[in-house]
């Protein structure tokens, strides 16, 4: 049964900085892309970054480039999102998705395209 747990959220000052992960159980398949995606009160869920388990294509929204970060920990089974110089607009909810579909490596997450989800992390920007 594959499972995505994520964990790294919290409260931060606008400028600050926080790593989400994404620890991956379960998840048999050689091939995938890891997705972030978030949702902020009264908008729908959007996608932040993506990163295929060969590493070679990544996408960022407009939004975060330049100041997030996806990798993978290939030992630990655990995808990360630096998140620098962090803005208010930055508050939401984010989720990390999988799916096994190379096809999507690379390209602006949309929902329907990943299979599996965690339960979400709550990221506050505030002072």
């Amino acid at each position: 049964q594959v499972q995505l747990v994520e964990s790294g959220g919290g409260l931060v000052q606008p400028g600050g900085s926080l790593r989400l992960s994404c620890k991956m159980s379960g998840f048999t398949l050689e091939d995938y892309v890891l997705a972030w995606f978030r949702q902020a009160p009264g908008k729908e869920r959007e996608g932040v970054s993506c990163l295929d388990s060969t590493e070679t294509a990544t996408y960022y929204a407009d939004s975060v480039k330049g100041r997030f970060t996806i990798s993978r920990d290939k030992a630990k089974n655990t995808v990360y999102l630096q998140m620098n110089s962090l803005k208010p607009e930055d508050t939401a909810v984010y989720y990390c998705a999988g799916t096994g579909d190379l096809v999507v490596a690379g390209t602006d997450p949309l929902m329907y395209q990943y299979d599996y989800w965690g339960q979400g992390t709550q990221v506050t920007v505030s002072s």
